[in-house]
């Protein structure tokens, strides 16, 4: 170590026979031993996490993995087009392309539940966490009403695609019912979607970004790194779609038939 210098770290260091991580031998104690979706809950809270947190987490992730012919998706198949000798450069715009309308709704969707949380417990009442779905309803249809009157929208209401029903929430909501971890932001989502039709004067479903942010909080993960995780879980599909472009690429297509059907517009007539 140099003299004056430090730099504390609880996560990973390196001697030249030895690898620790997490405080513990990652050859002897981890490889082989944790899943990686339970190393990286531990990463982040430094703390394991339980089998049903696991079984949860890992639920989310599978959820967030791939969405089919997104723009993220896209983003990664033409840049890979573009340079295949980059890889990197390939699953990086991919994840870029991460934002509020893709991918970031969990992170939204989390913040926007536990913010309306941390109202709750700000009250001077002693009994201000719903024990009741009408006490829920209730909770959820004032944070609505005081959503729209900001002129703002819901985080993880609707979705482009499932316009009824998005496959991925019941089963979410009942895994983490089964292994106790329903919490609060999961009930909270829940009742908005219980009440949302009396102030918006229209049904939108549950989407599956938003319940994975709910239930990403509900497991005590920070809400501010909550798109982190959806980012993680795109990772992996981002990297099956760059297989798949090697395999049946697309890409060209893509590039030709935008080039191909453009059309010039005068600028004085924008």
């Amino acid at each position: 170590m140099t003299d004056g210098l430090s730099f504390p770290t609880s996560l990973g260091t390196s001697t030249p026979d030895q690898i620790r991580l997490l405080g513990q031998d990652l050859t002897a104690d981890l490889m082989g031993k944790v899943s990686f979706g339970e190393l990286a809950f531990w990463l982040v809270t430094l703390r394991r996490p339980t089998p049903s947190e696991t079984r949860v987490f890992e639920a989310v992730l599978v959820a967030l993995a791939d969405h089919g012919f997104t723009p993220t998706a896209i983003a990664a198949r033409v840049t890979y087009l573009s340079a295949p000798d980059s890889l990197q450069g390939a699953l990086a715009a991919g994840l870029l392309g991460g934002g509020s309308r893709f991918l970031g709704v969990t992170e939204d969707c989390g913040i926007y539940l536990h913010e309306v949380l941390a109202g709750l417990n700000g009250t001077e009442s002693s009994n201000t966490v719903p024990t009741t779905d009408e006490g829920w309803d209730a909770v959820a249809l004032a944070a609505v009403q005081r959503t729209k009157a900001a002129g703002r929208f819901v985080p993880g209401l609707g979705h482009p695609i499932h316009k009824v029903t998005d496959p991925r929430t019941p089963v979410l909501i009942g895994i983490a019912a089964e292994e106790g971890l329903r919490g609060p932001h999961l009930r909270l989502f829940e009742a908005i979607g219980r009440v949302h039709e009396q102030v918006l004067g229209r049904r939108l479903p549950l989407n599956g970004a938003g319940v994975c942010g709910a239930a990403l909080a509900d497991l005590g993960l920070p809400v501010e790194l909550l798109r982190g995780f959806a980012l993680l879980a795109r990772a992996a599909g981002l990297l099956g779609q760059i297989a798949e472009e090697r395999r049946r690429p697309i890409g060209m297509d893509i590039y030709s038939a935008v080039d191909r059907n453009a059309v010039y517009a005068d600028p004085s007539e924008s």
